[in-house]
């Protein structure tokens, strides 16, 4: 298996005062969220609640943030919006875990028959000091 390196730019959106657990786009419809949502152990407390209207999560005082990620186009190219065996039609349902600097997603596409493909990001502590370069 051939492995492409690629950047991509992403929008996300954080689970809280403005933005719900409802996503309301992208083809994903209230059964879709409680799918997705459910597969983070984490928000097993708020799948009968999360559909109120009056719930809003608090992503500040809360060690998991619940997220939506919708990728873009590729870096540094923004013209390029499509690329060969992958889509950025979808979007991850994301949740970063502040305890373990854990980050954890699921991507939904409607047309995609693997719904739960798994993102897994985890923070790998740099033993040098990064660089910056000014413009």
């Amino acid at each position: 298996m051939s492995r492409i390196n690629s950047k991509t730019f992403f929008e996300g959106e954080i689970i809280g005062p403005q933005y719900s657990f409802l996503t309301r786009k992208w083809q994903a419809q209230q059964s879709i969220d409680v799918l997705h949502w459910g597969r983070f152990p984490s928000f097993e407390p708020y799948i009968s609640i999360f559909n109120n209207d009056d719930f809003v999560y608090d992503p500040y005082n809360n060690d998991f943030i619940y997220m939506r990620w919708k990728e873009r186009f590729l870096v540094p190219d923004h013209r390029v919006n499509n690329v060969d065996g992958a889509s950025f039609a979808g979007f991850y349902y994301i949740c970063y875990q502040r305890s373990t600097n854990e980050i954890k997603g699921f991507y939904f596409y409607f047309n995609n028959h693997e719904w739960y493909q798994q993102l897994v990001l985890e923070h790998v502590e740099e033993r040098a000091f990064g660089s910056f370069e000014f413009r």
